[in-house]
């Protein structure tokens, strides 16, 4: 792999787990997405030329490590395979100092027109340098409780009501999501997620979040991303469990275009509750299994 990023933990992208927020881990691997893309061979000028963008439309993620403030990171790269008109490819946070490893995104990456988000051909020469940065999926960053089937027909708001999904979070798309087109971000996908988790937790299992003991932590992560909103669009997330194991359970969220009712992503997540001394994780309590066994969407996927 190559080295394609690298940069420090800032206070404010930590969140009230006392570590790097998973909005941020997105952002700062997006933000080494285009130098990964200019090795090979679609550089910045190349792309303004084109007026074309690399963008995920396919996620996933593992966090192996979590990151604390002022910690100092370095981000490598390669591709994994070349199927057609898209790239897979891998991406790692590593610290600096110790080498070890504290995320690995493995993306499904698109070439798209810059306003009307259409796919757009890889260019040849891009699909040879691909070959040349050829790297294998490292066994760290397999998939461990998610898998990577193909993702379900995109669903509408519909679909939610009929599995009685929750209502968890809703907002405008504010310009601190948007890039300078005023097209979301992908950070601000996986964003909303972690901003729904106490309405979540205030409504499965009627706790406060912010006076527990305890906090929670997202292991791993899949997005699919079905379409870009713009800034003023209103978007609502649904949640609902897909399963639940002796330590961990499985979040559904499915984000939504209110105006459309159509589905803009769709993820899920592994969780698990820990404690905010040792950053330990703790079993799921009877009481707790039983709140969210209530909330359980069976077939919930991406």
């Amino acid at each position: 792999m190559i080295e394609i990023g690298l940069g420090s933990v800032q206070s404010w992208e930590c969140d009230v787990m006392g570590h790097m927020n998973v909005q941020f881990y997105v952002a700062r691997v997006g933000d080494s997405l285009p130098a990964l893309a200019l090795a090979l061979g679609l550089g910045p000028s190349q792309c303004r030329a084109l007026d074309a963008e690399l963008v995920p439309v396919d996620q996933h993620i593992r966090f192996l490590r979590e990151l604390r403030p002022g910690e100092p990171f370095a981000i490598f790269g390669g591709v994994l395979a070349c199927d057609g008109d898209r790239l897979r490819l891998y991406q790692e946070m590593r610290n600096t100092l110790t080498g070890a490893v504290a995320a690995s995104f493995i993306t499904v990456a698109a070439l798209v027109d810059g306003e009307r988000r259409f796919g757009l051909p890889l260019p040849e020469a891009v699909k040879a340098r691909a070959a040349a940065l050829a790297e294998a999926l490292p066994e760290h960053g397999r998939p461990r409780g998610l898998t990577l089937d193909p993702p379900r027909p995109r669903p509408d708001w519909a679909e939610a009501d009929r599995l009685g999904m929750l209502l968890t979070q809703q907002a405008a798309v504010g310009p601190q999501e948007c890039d300078w087109r005023g097209l979301m971000v992908t950070r601000a996908v996986i964003a909303r997620v972690a901003d729904s988790i106490p309405n979540m937790v205030a409504k499965t299992r009627g706790a406060d979040r912010s006076v527990e003991n305890a906090g929670g932590a997202a292991l791993e992560y899949r997005l699919i991303y079905h379409a870009t909103p713009r800034q003023g669009d209103v978007l609502a997330l649904r949640a609902g469990i897909k399963s639940i194991g002796a330590k961990a359970f499985i979040w559904g969220h499915w984000l939504f275009d209110r105006e459309s009712g159509a589905a803009v992503a769709t993820t899920e997540a592994v969780a698990v509750t820990f404690d905010l001394a040792t950053r330990k994780s703790l079993a799921l309590g009877e009481t707790m299994r039983q709140s969210l066994g209530r909330f359980l969407v069976p077939g919930l996927s991406v």
